[in-house]
C-alpha cells in the first residue's frame, strides 16, 4: 500500500502508516489518562479530606460527563469529522488532567473532573472513529492492536503513580505528565490522525439511514463488555481479600501471612485480569483474520461466561483468580471486535454509529459499579458475579452481526 493517500477533493491526506502511528498514540494517552485519574484518587482524598463516598462520586461524575463526551464528538464528527473531535477531546483531557493536579479550589477541581469526562468520552468514541477509518485503509482488523497500546499505557501509568505516590508530589507529577502526553498526541494529530470524514453532512437529506438495529446489538455487546469490566475492576479485589482472610491458605499452601497477607494478594485478580486483556487484545487481529470474527467472539464469550461462573460458584482462591483471567480473555476481544463491526454497519456514516454505540459503555460501567454492591448485601459478593455472565449469554445469539 501506498504511503500517501489522496481524496476525491485532492488534497493529500495523512499516510495511513502516519495516521496508523498518531490513532495508536491516541489510544496510549487515553489509557494514561484515565489510569492516572482514578489511581490519583487517594492523592485527591488526602488534599480535600475526602471521604470514600465523595470519591466513588467523583468517578460517577467522570462516567456521566463522558458520556456528554460521547455525543460532543458525535456533534463534531458530522461538521467537521472525527479527527478535530479527537484533538478537541484530547486537548479537552489535557487542560483537565493539569487542572487537577495543582491544589486548585475544591470547586474548580470538580469542575476539572467534570471536564475530564468529557474529554475522556470525545476521546473514546473519537479514536474508535479514527481506528476504523485506519483499518478500512489497510484492509485487515488493526481496532485489537490499538486496544492493546490503550491496556499497556494504562498499566505503566498505574504502575508508575504506584512508585511515586509516596514522593513528595509524585501524584502531581504523573497526572501532569498524562496531561501532557494527550497535548503531544493532540498536537500530533492536527497533521497525523485521518482526515477523511464517515458521517452525515449537516441538514443534508437523503443519506442512508442509521442502522438503528446494529447500533442496539453492537451497543449491547459493547453494554455487556464493560459491564463485566467494571464489576471486575471494582468488585475483585474486595472479593479475593475476603475470601483469603477466610482461609489460613491457598488452596492447599500455607501462606505466611506475616510476609505475604491477604491484602497483599487480593489485588492479583485484578493484575491477571487486566494482563488476559493486554495478551487477548495482542492477538486479537490476528486471530480474527484467521478464524473470523463471528468465531472468536464466541470462543472469547463463552470464556468469560466461564470464569464469571467460576468465580461465582467455586470459593478457591486459585479458581477465583484464573476465572478474572478467562473474564479478562473475553473483555479483551469481545471491545474491539464489537466496534469494528458497528464500524462496518454504514462506512459512510461510521463515526455516527460508532458515537451511539460508545453510549452503552458507560452504562454498563454504571451498572457494573454499583449493582454487584447492592446486591451482594441479599446473596453475598461471590454470586454478584453471575451478573455479567448473564449479560453476556444473548452475545451468543448475536454472532452473524460480527460477520457482517
Amino acid at each position: 500500500m501506498s504511503d500517501t493517500t489522496v481524496s476525491t477533493a485532492g488534497i493529500a491526506l495523512a499516510p495511513p502508516r502516519r495516521s496508523r502511528l498518531a490513532v495508536a498514540a491516541s489510544y496510549a494517552a487515553q489509557g494514561a489518562a484515565y489510569a492516572a485519574i482514578v489511581t490519583a484518587l487517594p492523592v485527591f482524598k488526602d488534599r480535600y479530606g475526602l471521604d470514600d463516598l465523595v470519591a466513588s462520586g467523583l468517578i460517577l461524575i467522570v462516567v456521566i460527563t463522558a458520556a456528554l463526551g460521547s455525543l460532543l464528538a458525535d456533534w463534531i464528527a458530522v461538521r467537521w469529522g472525527s479527527r478535530v473531535a479527537l484533538i478537541t477531546g484530547l486537548a479537552i483531557e489535557a487542560v483537565a488532567l493539569i487542572t487537577a493536579a495543582t491544589p486548585v479550589p475544591l470547586p474548580i477541581f470538580i469542575a476539572a473532573i467534570a471536564l475530564f469526562g468529557i474529554g475522556l468520552g470525545s476521546v473514546d468514541a473519537s479514536s474508535a472513529m479514527q481506528g476504523v477509518l485506519v483499518q478500512r485503509k489497510y484492509g485487515r482488523q488493526l481496532l485489537g492492536s490499538f486496544f492493546a497500546c490503550y491496556t499497556v499505557a494504562a498499566m505503566l501509568t498505574a504502575l508508575a503513580m504506584s512508585l511515586s505516590i509516596s514522593i513528595a508530589l509524585g501524584g502531581t507529577i504523573a497526572l501532569i505528565a498524562a496531561g501532557l502526553l494527550a497535548a503531544i498526541v493532540a498536537i500530533w494529530g492536527v497533521g497525523s490522525f485521518d482526515r477523511d470524514r464517515a458521517a452525515r453532512e449537516p441538514r443534508t437529506k437523503g443519506s442512508v439511514k442509521l442502522p438503528t438495529s446494529g447500533i442496539m446489538i453492537f451497543g449491547f455487546v459493547i453494554f455487556a463488555a464493560f459491564t463485566l469490566d467494571s464489576t471486575v475492576s471494582t468488585w475483585s479485589t474486595v472479593y479475593l481479600g475476603g475470601l483469603l482472610e477466610g482461609d489460613a491458605s491457598f488452596d492447599g499452601f500455607t501462606v505466611p501471612w506475616g510476609v505475604l497477607g491477604a491484602a497483599a494478594i487480593a489485588p492479583l485478580g485484578y493484575a491477571v485480569y487486566q494482563l488476559a486483556i493486554l495478551v487477548t487484545r495482542l492477538v486479537t487481529d490476528r486471530l480474527s483474520r484467521r478464524w473470523g470474527a463471528p468465531g472468536v467472539a464466541m470462543i472469547t464469550a463463552a470464556a468469560a461466561i466461564v470464569g464469571c461462573v467460576s468465580v461465582a460458584m467455586i470459593g478457591s482462591p486459585i479458581a477465583v483468580i484464573l476465572g478474572f483471567a478467562l473474564a479478562g480473555v473475553g473483555v479483551g476481544a469481545l471491545v474491539p471486535l464489537a466496534f469494528s463491526g458497528a464500524g462496518r454497519l454504514v462506512p459512510a456514516r461510521s463515526d455516527e454509529v460508532i458515537a451511539r454505540v460508545n453510549l452503552f459503555n458507560y452504562a454498563g460501567a454504571v451498572i457494573g459499579g454499583v449493582v454487584p454492591g447492592i446486591l451482594s448485601e441479599g446473596v453475598g459478593l461471590g454470586l454478584v458475579f453471575l451478573l455479567p455472565a448473564i449479560v453476556l449469554v444473548p452475545i451468543v445469539a448475536m454472532l452473524r452481526w460480527f460477520a457482517r
